[in-house]
């Protein structure tokens, strides 16, 4: 039996070569692989000694040969293969072992030129793997150092690789190249800064982790993280303490980290099942909090909150007495840390690079059944406004507007976000009609609030109003100004209805659908 061995990720790889002789298996490499084989005692064959020709173009080409892919893809029962493998004098290879250059650390450079990058593309190692898998029945084919342990062992006990094994390994064969390829297509296309849609698409994630289980404990869940930095963002967020993160968990918490990037000034929004439900800013991370805990003590409960500041013992000292999920921050002061750590089973995460945003150009996925629909992330919160009443905002409700225009973004709609000094104090999301929403975030202020407390608030609308009926609710509940998407044949009764009232209103001419 022969092996062939040529590996950019040396792990565990000499002690494996060194068992593979002990079980009788001839070990050919090449390149680096080579010279670290036989530094540290391996009797290995150079590949140029076995094709009868020199490696050339500065290692571009060594490994493509008839000697190397006539071995392996010879089908060991076909009696004409073997014949001409003898008439060739060329001999089988049964492992081949093989990772490929290492173009994703490359990209991951800072300032790597595109020719280092494109001189990192692996030829000959995708070749030997694709041939090798063809040939699976014959051939055991191993991409990751993890398995090893598991080819020595059937080796050692059956004498060889099972045909299950082979196939197992035949799998990870093309899910490693496909990944691969699709790693390098990905960055062409970004050089190229093409924002089209690809006729195929193809994209490659990494696994982080496996979990207990999905949205419901009868289904399956996992996390993967997209190949780069992904700074900013949940998948390379430090654990701290508490339970491992579960399906519902990182969905939700996404969501709120989201909307937090939305903001700039010290800002807390507390989320529940994927819609904030407060959201407070202010000049410090403490009243920021005060605010988003106070707009809503009820559905905070179980909740999630993430912070854009150090949270502080202040701030520990009151979330250590509610019931909560998962907390987000950037940093955490020591004895905040302490006082949280004691609730063994509150999961307590470090994002140092917490308002750092996706690129505009970033994909937001969802799946369907037999596909999945594809666009660019919602990363616009408006170009511009326009102020369409008689009177316009005063500059206090401009600022509350925007506030709740940022809020509304991560409402799922139809929804409506209410907002008093940067403080939101009524969100209506999820209906199926905008006017039931608009009736349940006046509720929901009041019932969590008190009475009276949507007087002087403003009001934004993820979407345009149909009808003026939106207008009326928002009177009645002492609303002095709206902002909202317009775009409706019938804005110019909602128009008319807030001049009627003395509402300001502006339109943002971009709508926010979250569904």
């Amino acid at each position: 039996m022969r092996a062939l061995i040529s590996v950019s990720d040396k792990t565990g790889i000499v002690d494996f070569a060194k068992e593979l002789e002990k079980c009788g298996v001839e070990v050919i490499s090449t390149g680096g692989t080579y010279k670290k084989l036989k530094e540290e005692g391996v009797k290995a064959i150079e590949i140029s000694e076995l094709t009868g020709f020199p490696e050339c173009l500065d290692g571009r080409v060594k490994t493509l040969h008839p000697k190397v892919h006539a071995g392996i893809l010879a089908m060991r029962s076909n009696p004409n293969h073997m014949q001409q493998l003898k008439d060739l004098n060329i001999d089988t290879i049964d492992f081949v072992v093989v990772n490929l250059y290492p173009f994703k650390q490359t990209i991951l450079k800072e300032g790597v030129s595109r020719e280092e990058a494109v001189e990192n593309i692996d030829i000959g190692g995708p070749t030997m793997l694709r041939s090798a898998a063809k040939n699976y029945q014959d051939v055991a084919v191993i991409t990751d150092p993890a398995d090893y342990s598991k080819i020595l062992e059937e080796l050692k006990n059956e004498g060889k690789v099972s045909l299950d094994t082979k196939f197992y390994l035949m799998q990870k064969v093309f899910e490693h190249t496909a990944n691969y390829d699709a790693m390098i297509c990905k960055y062409i296309k970004e050089q190229r800064k093409d924002e089209s849609f690809p006729n195929e698409l193809t994209l490659t994630y990494e696994k982080v982790q496996e979990m207990r289980y999905g949205e419901n404990p009868h289904q399956k869940g996992a996390l993967y993280k997209e190949i780069g930095k992904c700074e900013g963002s949940l998948t390379v967020a430090k654990q701290l303490n508490g339970k491992e993160l579960s399906f519902n968990n990182i969905n939700d918490t996404n969501g709120a980290l989201e909307l937090l990037k939305e903001f700039e000034e010290p800002t807390v929004v507390a989320c529940k099942h994927g819609n904030p439900c407060g959201v407070g800013s202010a000049n410090t991370i403490y009243e920021a909090w005060k605010k988003a805990f106070e707009a809503d003590k009820t559905s905070i409960f179980g909740g999630i909150v993430v912070v854009n500041r150090e949270l502080t013992v202040e701030m520990a000292q009151e979330m250590k007495e509610i019931f909560l999920e998962v907390i987000v921050a950037p940093s955490y002061e020591k004895e905040a840390l302490e006082l949280l750590s004691t609730k063994k089973n509150l999961r307590i995460l470090e994002l140092p690079n917490i308002s750092i945003k996706q690129p505009e150009g970033a994909y937001d996925i969802k799946k369907i059944n037999g596909g999945m629909i594809v666009q660019t992330v919602d990363a616009k919160l408006l170009d511009e406004y326009e102020v369409v009443t008689n009177r316009k905002p005063t500059q206090e409700e401009l600022e509350d507007l925007f506030f709740t225009w940022k809020i509304v973004k991560y409402v799922k709609s139809n929804g409506i976000a209410l907002g008093k000094n940067k403080q939101s104090i009524g969100i209506g999301p999820g209906q199926v009609n905008r006017i039931w929403a608009t009736k349940q975030s006046v509720e929901h202020a009041e019932e969590l609030i008190g009475k009276g407390v949507t007087k002087g608030a403003v009001l934004a609308s993820d979407a345009f109003f149909p009808f003026y009926d939106c207008v009326e609710e928002a009177h009645k509940a002492g609303i002095t100004a709206i902002i909202q998407p317009g775009g409706s044949i019938k804005d110019q009764d909602s128009i008319d209805k807030c001049n009627e009232y003395g509402i300001a209103m502006i339109f943002t001419k971009m709508r926010h659908f979250r569904h």
